[in-house]
């Protein structure tokens, strides 16, 4: 495997990413990971590496850059602690138009890599990133063929570009994994996805007794079997719909 910390150029500065992909067999397709809430860390390279272990050219964006911070460290649980309102107050500094427009930078970095092949790109995006994911699809409907948001927030809104109203606009496979119990997706907004899938091809799965953030391997909520299986279904996703 090669592992790669780079700085590419955006429009509002450079984004450091984390890209990974086998030594050996590409051009391969492109997976954009992207973050959620906590920011860069080892957790989600690892998961980056698993990823390209299968065959993916795999590329993890700090979407802090803007506000010059990219690994928070350990977040306190507390919501009124200094570091949760930070994590937040970051959240809250970007949106769809500003990651669509880094993703932008991020392909056109990508196509003069000879171990990248960006006519054939998935996305998949946890807990805020969920929506980013979803509209990669949309933005850039010609080259991302599957998208998956992982217990991802904001997916019901009352804007043109809420992950709900997807289906109508992009070819790509939509997956929608969600946790049983998780006040920043709750029933009914799930409900509005399902809603809103209904009649396409694309799946909103929820995982009996997880919570938000089972995936990872560091969160006290994680579920190894709600893990394993978000992995199964992801790589099914990506071998579905990402073959040349």
């Amino acid at each position: 495997m090669i592992d790669q910390q780079i700085e590419i150029p955006t429009r509002d500065g450079h984004i450091t990413t984390f890209i990974t992909h086998p030594e050996r067999g590409g051009p391969f397709p492109v997976i954009l990971f992207y973050m959620d809430a906590p920011a860069i860390r080892e957790e989600l390279r690892d998961m980056a590496r698993r990823l390209a272990t299968s065959g993916y050219y795999v590329m993890l964006p700090n979407l802090y850059y803007r506000a010059g911070v990219m690994e928070l460290g350990p977040i306190n649980p507390d919501p009124e602690s200094p570091e949760r309102k930070r994590m937040f107050e970051l959240m809250h500094s970007i949106s769809i138009p500003l990651v669509m427009e880094d993703t932008k930078a991020l392909l056109a970095y990508a196509e003069g890599q000879k171990a990248a092949n960006t006519r054939i790109v998935g996305a998949v995006g946890y807990c805020m990133s969920g929506r980013y994911a979803v509209n990669a699809a949309t933005h850039f409907p010609d080259r991302v063929r599957a998208a998956a948001s992982i217990y991802g927030t904001h997916l019901a809104t009352d804007q043109s570009d809420s992950p709900h109203l997807a289906a109508g606009r992009t070819k790509a496979e939509l997956y929608f994994a969600c946790a049983e119990t998780d006040i920043y997706a709750p029933p009914e907004i799930i409900e509005q996805v399902r809603a809103g899938m209904k009649g396409s091809n694309n799946e909103v799965e929820i995982y009996p007794g997880t919570h938000h953030g089972f995936a990872f391997p560091k969160r006290p909520v994680y579920d190894r079997d709600a893990a394993e299986r978000h992995w199964e279904r992801l790589l099914s996703l990506y071998r579905r719909n990402l073959s040349a």
